[in-house]
């Protein structure tokens, strides 16, 4: 990635994430607006110093007034309790804003994954996905909630600091400007090529999310085959990637804060340096020394806070390119066209001159001029090697797939002419992998389908050889099934079986 594309990302990234704040822009305004004014009041709390100073200075050949030093001291902690109170209103704001665009976020997410086809996982792994919406979304809510508020008050307690500089004393003023255009030269040129890093992190993060995701659901399996030193060898390259991006972003955005440390350090002795000088040959007084000393605090302090600002949004906007990528994502068809519906049933399949090639190797062709006939009421048994196409038929009948050549037909009718969720409706699946949730044993059997009485859930588990064990658990069928309950794989397939035939479908796959 170049750093003009970096440049351009990181706007895009968050004109996209402002968009998803537009419905409370009512709320971002006053927040932005909150964090302007606590800066400004910042800003005027040097001047008021000064002046404590100056009279302080004054009387020190006479009488010290008291009073006004009393009344400068209680606005300055009235000004201070303000600032610290529009800070903290900000905040709130920005958090809650924030939080409801994760929240709006992981929800289309969570729509946009039974939107795409299929093929779009055959190369992104479940652990990338999940990445995405969880920790991905996580590092925008937060970037957005630290870094926006941060920079706008940074830059604006800068040149409103600029602005007080010239005012007070130029002079002084053309000399920290000079230090400070430095630091902030090297400021641009880190943060330009540092954004790729970030991306980089993000990526490998994901990956690696992936490949721990999927170790685990495949535990018992690494354990029987003696791969665990493999496995180890993998994760432990796929961790290296993560420390290896993590440092090459940490070490950049660290160099920051150091260098705006420095080169504040630089310009506050230039200016005691210069003051001093300005203020034996009489051109100034002491209270213009002390204002300016605070002044250059808080003038070289904003470059830091952007420093920080910028990295915190660099973060934020990889995670953002990522949410973002996924959602614009190719997605299945609109079917709302098709007229075309399955009503009563029959259960006739056909496969005519059927051609199919998985769409990541459409060299390779799975199943070749393919015809067969399955009629009305008849048990059919697939069989064949590893790799014949089994688990491929299922899968162009339930269209996760759509077939390159020929047509698949339920009772005369073309599937392609069908909605998917019409066709999915005709079918009861049981997979090779089971799939139970946390949750009873209960909800786990009646599963999207309100309405099942205990009594057809008795008789399902009796046809299904589940009755005994169920009525064997303390709880029946309000028995809480988590990871950590010990049932077999048998019963877990027998549920999944139990839930097919509580479906009541048409056809059923085994």
């Amino acid at each position: 990635m170049t750093e003009k594309k970096s440049k351009k990302s990181v706007g895009a990234a968050m004109g996209r994430s402002a968009a998803y704040m537009k419905s409370s822009v009512v709320f971002v305004l006053p927040a932005l607006l909150f964090a302007v004014a606590s800066a400004v009041i910042t800003i005027i709390g040097p001047d008021k110093v000064g002046e404590i100073a100056t009279i302080m200075s004054d009387g020190l050949f006479g009488k010290i007034d008291l009073a006004a030093i009393a009344k400068i001291g209680v606005t300055l902690a009235l000004l201070y309790c303000l600032s610290a109170a529009l800070g903290f209103l900000q905040q709130y704001i920005m958090a809650s804003v924030t939080l409801k665009m994760s929240y709006r976020l992981r929800g289309e997410l969570s729509e946009k994954i039974n939107r795409v086809p299929q093929t779009y996982f055959l190369g992104t792994s479940q652990g990338d996905i999940l990445s995405r919406i969880t920790n991905d979304v996580s590092t925008l809510q937060q970037g957005l909630t630290n870094s926006l508020p941060t920079i706008i008050a940074a830059v604006t307690q800068f040149l409103g600091c600029l602005v007080m500089m010239f005012v007070t004393e130029w002079r002084l003023a053309l000399i920290s400007l000079a230090v400070t255009l430095i630091g902030m030269a090297a400021l641009a040129v880190i943060v330009k090529r540092s954004q790729r890093y970030f991306a980089d992190r993000q990526k490998c993060l994901g990956e690696l999310n992936g490949y721990v995701e999927e170790t685990y659901s495949g535990h018992e399996v690494i354990k029987i085959s003696r791969a665990g030193e493999k496995v180890k060898k993998t994760f432990d390259g796929l961790n290296v990637n993560v420390y290896n991006a993590n440092w090459k972003s940490q070490f950049l955005s660290g160099i920051m804060q150091p260098l705006m440390s420095v080169i504040g350090n630089v310009a506050y002795v230039a200016v005691c340096v210069a003051g001093s000088v300005l203020a034996i040959n009489g051109s100034i007084d002491f209270g213009v020394i002390v204002s300016f000393i605070l002044y250059v605090r808080l003038f070289t302090s904003p470059l830091t806070q952007i420093a920080q600002g910028l990295t915190n949004l660099q973060t934020a906007s990889a995670s953002a390119h990522r949410i973002f990528d996924f959602l614009e994502s190719e997605e299945l068809p609109d079917e709302s066209g098709k007229t075309a519906e399955l009503k009563e049933v029959r259960g006739e399949v056909e496969f005519e001159h059927v051609r199919f090639a998985y769409p990541d190797a459409p060299e390779k062709t799975i199943i070749k001029d393919f015809s067969a006939k399955v009629s009305p009421g008849q048990k059919v048994a697939i069989v064949g090697p590893t790799g014949a196409g089994k688990t491929t038929m299922v899968n162009l009948l339930m269209r996760f797939f759509e077939i390159n050549d020929g047509v698949i037909k339920i009772d005369g009718v073309s599937l392609k002419d069908l909605k998917r969720e019409n066709i999915h409706d005709v079918f009861s699946m049981v997979l090779q992998d089971t799939w139970l949730f946390d949750g009873t044993i209960r909800e786990n059997l009646v599963y999207n389908m309100p309405g099942i009485t205990d009594e057809r859930l008795e008789e399902v588990c009796k046809v299904c050889g589940l009755d005994k064990f169920v009525h064997s658990l303390p709880d029946g069928f309000d028995t809480v099934l988590s990871e950590s309950t010990a049932i077999s794989a048998g019963q877990k397939q027998l549920l999944t079986i139990a839930r097919a035939m509580l479906q009541n479908a048409p056809m059923l796959i085994l």
